[in-house]
């Protein structure tokens, strides 16, 4: 029950809203008594088993004195009035009771529907914030699939199964247990029977719910499985038509699909059975009591005539709706909060990239950035080793090397998406842990072979991470990257939309725009990750002229897979395996006639 406890620090905020349920549930209860209590004199006075009372009794907090002055009350109105004045009157009394009773139920209401709203709608703000901050090695080991179920589906399941059961919480036990003590004032013999036999409908409801938390938490992931499959389908449905997969793809998501059907047929066979049972159980216990209490209406000495024990029947009855909603609800949160464990996963998860609390600013490169001793490597296997360079503020330095050498995790540890195993990283001769993330960050402009873009209009990817920024701002940044005239072309220009990923551009397009939105930052350091090896001859060239003019008077970075395009690079550095096997200048390292010179050989042949 601590994942439990913990929702609920998020109705903190609203407390206020919280006290106000609470105080309008308390006054649903309070005339749902009073209408009740009027039902006694209301039946003596049809029955006429009562003689009239003349003297006003004391007035006391209890429901004797409550039945006693309504009795006088009455009486009074029959001696001057009649009896049918006085059934009139208990008439507009009773309305007056119902009317007041469901306008504080709409009252209590509509202060939960704040609570319970906004605490569900923080949980998704944290969820999703907590995304963002999780550094790119926790998204290697989860399912794009399962993080979307997350934020979706099981913030969902919360809110239906515990947010919408909060004020039952609050209101049903309190309501239970006032009418008990309205029962126990009419009959203590009748009302301790009832509490003798009641807890054994309980633990019969309890023991169906026991498994079905665990039951659901196996369906939320079986159903976060099947969405990754769905994401994983439409982002490659282009190599699964290509290899005839069609068949292969529908087979495994119509398995997915058939084992998640199953589990929730027994989830909801389950929990479907507690309303019924406990309408049965609760139908049992009424019989039981009528039996019970008609015994002793009907013995020679009553221990309670027939008008309380009608009045007693119809208060019990009373109790059995919140009893029935408190059981449902009990198996609703056992489900919802199999989805909170779930989010508390991805809430609890550990930011391995950590700012310290006196981290500094950085706005500019004065003199260089320094790898010092830098090692790294995912979980076991060791991908970067005693890496030490040296990179001038305004030189152009290119890495080149095998595929999966360790060139892109060289300057991914540069932004701080991941932190260094050993070593440091420096700016400035300062270690880059000491800067503030988003000072940092702040200071790069990335354009890697995969150009990421969102589905908006072309301005706004652009000037992505820039609020406010100007429109000839924007423009001039297209054109610096080439961009421009094929924006002009676009049907709405720069207030076109993309599509998703940029799927209405082609590749070199998109290339351009991510180009744009690094040159609009005007960072003092530039980073590119192959920023042209996935384009043809005339894209590339393109690209080429637009980052010779991005690169120009910058402290650039470049990860290069043709090797023709970084031969006026001030140096270049060769990872084999996770080390430097060679650095110098393109002619340099053509003299030397090691590593780079068979890759440049190869290139030259192919």
């Amino acid at each position: 029950m601590k994942k439990f406890y913990r929702l609920l620090r998020y109705i903190k905020p609203y407390w206020l809203y919280a006290m106000l349920n609470v105080l309008f549930n308390l006054l649903t209860i309070v005339f749902s008594l009073f209408s009740f209590a009027l039902l006694i004199p209301f039946l003596n006075l049809l029955f006429g088993t009562d003689s009239l009372v003349t003297e006003k009794p004391e007035l006391a907090l209890n429901t004797e004195s409550l039945i006693d002055n309504l009795n006088y009350l009455i009486s009074t109105i029959i001696i001057q009035k009649g009896q049918l004045q006085a059934l009139g009157f208990i008439c507009m009394v009773l309305i007056s009771a119902f009317f007041f009773r469901n306008l504080a139920r709409f009252m209590a209401m509509y202060y939960m529907a704040k609570v319970r709203i906004s605490s569900v709608k923080d949980i998704r703000n944290d969820l999703y914030t907590k995304i963002l901050i999780l550094p790119l090695s926790f998204y290697t080991r989860q399912r794009k699939g399962d993080i979307i179920t997350r934020v979706t589906s099981d913030v969902q399941e919360v809110e239906y199964s515990i947010m919408n059961y909060l004020e039952m919480l609050v209101r049903d036990p309190i309501t239970i247990m006032a009418y008990f003590a309205f029962m126990l004032s009419m009959s203590p013999s009748l009302t301790l029977f009832v509490l003798l036999i009641l807890p054994l409908t309980g633990f019969l409801i309890g023991q169906i719910g026991k498994s079905l938390r665990k039951s659901s938490r196996i369906g939320q992931a079986r159903f976060s499985g099947m969405l990754s499959t769905i994401e994983e389908s439409i982002s490659g449905l282009r190599i699964i038509k290509a290899f005839n997969a069609i068949g292969y793809s529908d087979n495994k998501f119509k398995d997915q699909n058939t084992l998640y059907s199953k589990l929730m047929v027994s989830i909801y066979r389950r929990r479907d059975l507690s309303s019924p049972l406990s309408e049965f159980l609760s139908s049992l216990v009424i019989i039981v009591v009528l039996w019970f209490g008609g015994r002793l209406v009907l013995s020679d000495s009553p221990a309670i005539n027939a008008a309380d024990f009608i009045t007693y029947i119809v208060v019990f009855s009373q109790i059995i709706p919140p009893a029935k909603t408190f059981s449902q609800g009990f198996f609703n949160i056992q489900k919802g909060i199999a989805s909170a464990e779930r989010i508390f996963e991805i809430l609890d998860a550990e930011e391995v990239i950590v700012e310290k609390p006196d981290a500094k600013d950085v706005h500019d490169l004065r003199n260089g950035i320094e790898y010092k001793g830098v090692s790294f490597r995912y979980d076991k296997d060791e991908v970067l080793r005693n890496i030490n360079l040296k990179i001038g503020k305004g030189k152009l330095i290119a890495l080149v090397g095998e595929s999966g050498g360790g060139k892109s995790t060289l300057v991914d540890l540069l932004p701080r998406f991941y932190d260094v195993i050993e070593g440091s990283i420096t700016i400035d001769g300062i270690d880059i842990r000491e800067y503030k993330i988003e000072s940092l960050r702040g200071l790069m402009g990335i354009v890697t072979q995969e150009s990421i873009l969102f589905n908006d209009t072309v301005f706004n990817n652009i000037a992505f991470g820039k609020p406010g920024v100007g429109r000839e701002e924007v423009i001039e940044a297209a054109r610096i990257a080439n961009a421009h005239e094929f924006i002009s072309q676009l049907e709405d220009g720069y207030n076109t939309f993309i599509g998703d990923r940029g799927s209405k551009l082609s590749g070199g397009q998109r290339q351009r725009l991510s180009i744009a939105r690094a040159v609009l930052r005007n960072p003092p350091i530039l980073i590119l990750d192959e920023a042209t090896s996935s384009l043809d001859t005339e894209s590339e060239r393109l690209v080429q002229d637009a980052l010779a003019r991005v690169m120009a008077n910058r402290t650039s970075v470049v990860i290069a897979h043709r090797l023709s395009t970084i031969q006026h690079a001030d140096e270049i550095v060769v990872i084999q395996k996770g080390e430097i096997v060679e650095r110098g200048r393109h002619e340099e390292l053509i003299a030397k006639g090691g590593a780079y010179k068979r890759l440049f050989d190869l290139q030259s042949f192919s």
